[in-house]
């Protein structure tokens, strides 16, 4: 049977270009009708104990328990007896800086009361009952709420989020949904739109921190990519709204880095060798110690060092495919080993015949080198069909919902692009 949901949704309007620009938001209640499924959730309502004279201590790089209750006025000897109790008191030895630990004394400075929170969920309470110590473990139930974003890209996707009121995790999970389809670093333009319904995970009304996106719409040089949230029974995926999985053999880039020195020229000048010289591939400059990702499936078939590629790995994928990493750092796979998408295959660096510290990656098709940001890859896999009738009966609220907001973003999009070609 349907639920209905109270979806809390953050939305951005526009009203003048000092609001565009900043993506003023407001705050609206919708409801939205959707099938019972995972991804929601709800908290049951808890009986709090009355607010008490709590006086709370920071704890600070090096500082110990002991020292705490010397500042606080209270004896070793009680100290002992509390870590003492059980278990669960034991745990007051292991805090750490950064946590809070509140006290309760009695008028004249007995101890009544401690608590200290051992996780998002539980927290650690000490009360002094007559002569005997008592400990209680309390349950603090975690809310999950859900809002809507949607921005504009001017400058970075980063700080296109933080307009939006994302948090950087937020945004990293807003690329990671797409990085099958596009490059967030050569393909982003200034235009570019997103907008997302996602989770937040709430305590009391504060925030603790992101949840998952639920959909999510990205629209790059023109074109639209959407996703959907769906578990499929072997947990939790992002579908097109055709049903197909937004995963694919390959993904457009093998790394997230902070900026690119160098794009697909056949016909590059070679900055060391000074002559013209092919350049088949990317270079993405970054950190030195950035991760290298496996682009796709594959079976290492080379990983060595030369003078020219530095430290170098090639991966042989199925259907005629290599890709080939150089100027790494380390290495840390060996020939012979297979790998799957996303594991770590190495760190960036700059050996090798280089300038500077950079990736310099390279897909090659039947022999033929391809520009790894146009290639054509492999449709992914769509949903079962069996699952396919959940699937459009789940999707449909919740996409005419971020079509609602896509097209509030791609307005906003539209008006700063006449406004800049104007100017």
């Amino acid at each position: 049977m349907a639920s209905v949901v109270v979806l809390s949704l953050l939305y951005a309007f526009s009203g003048s270009s000092q609001k565009e620009m900043h993506l003023a938001k407001q705050v609206e209640k919708i409801d939205l009708n959707l099938p019972s499924k995972p991804l929601l959730s709800y908290v049951p309502e808890q009986n709090q104990e009355q607010e008490k004279q709590w006086q709370y201590v920071t704890v600070k790089k090096g500082q110990t328990l002991s020292s705490i209750f010397d500042d606080m006025d209270l004896s070793q000897s009680l100290l002992y007896k509390i870590i003492h109790i059980d278990k669960d008191a034991k745990k007051l030895t292991k805090i750490f800086p950064g946590a809070s630990i509140g006290f309760v004394k009695d008028a004249t400075g007995k101890f009544e009361q401690l608590k200290y929170k051992l996780s998002e969920t539980q927290e650690l309470f000490v009360k002094q009952d007559g002569e005997q110590l008592l400990t209680e473990l309390v349950e603090l139930p975690l809310e999950t709420t859900i809002h809507s974003a949607k921005g504009v890209i001017t400058g970075s996707l980063f700080n296109a989020g933080k307009a939006a009121g994302l948090t950087d995790n937020m945004v990293m999970q807003l690329a990671n949904i797409f990085a099958w389809d596009i490059d967030f670093i050569l393909d982003i333009r200034s235009g570019d739109s997103f907008s997302l319904i996602y989770e937040k995970i709430e305590q009391d009304g504060e925030f603790i921190r992101d949840g998952k996106i639920l959909a999510a719409s990205f629209t790059n040089q023109g074109e639209t990519f959407t996703a959907v949230a769906f578990d499929d029974g072997n947990g939790i995926s992002y579908y097109n709204p055709e049903g197909r999985n937004m995963k694919k053999a390959f993904l457009r880039a093998p790394l997230n880095f902070s900026y690119i020195s160098s794009n697909f020229n056949p016909k590059r000048f070679h900055p060391v060798q000074k002559r013209v010289k092919a350049h088949r591939g990317i270079d993405y400059a970054a950190p030195r110690g950035t991760p290298i990702y496996a682009a796709g499936d594959g079976t290492v078939t080379r990983s060595a060092y030369n003078k020219y590629n530095g430290n170098y790995v090639f991966i042989k994928h199925p259907s005629g495919i290599v890709t080939k990493y150089l100027h790494l750092t380390k290495r840390f796979v060996k020939k012979g080993v297979r790998v799957k998408q996303g594991k770590t295959i190495g760190t960036l660096g700059s050996t090798g015949m280089v300038t500077g510290p950079h990736l310099h990656y390279e897909f090659v098709l039947n022999g033929v080198h391809r520009n790894p940001r146009t290639v054509k890859l492999p449709k992914a896999s769509p949903l079962k069909k069996s699952k396919m009738s959940e699937f459009k009966s789940y999707a449909a609220p919740i996409l005419s919902q971020l079509d609602s907001i896509n097209f509030d973003a791609k307005h906003i999009a539209q008006t700063k692009m006449k406004k800049t070609k104007s100017s």
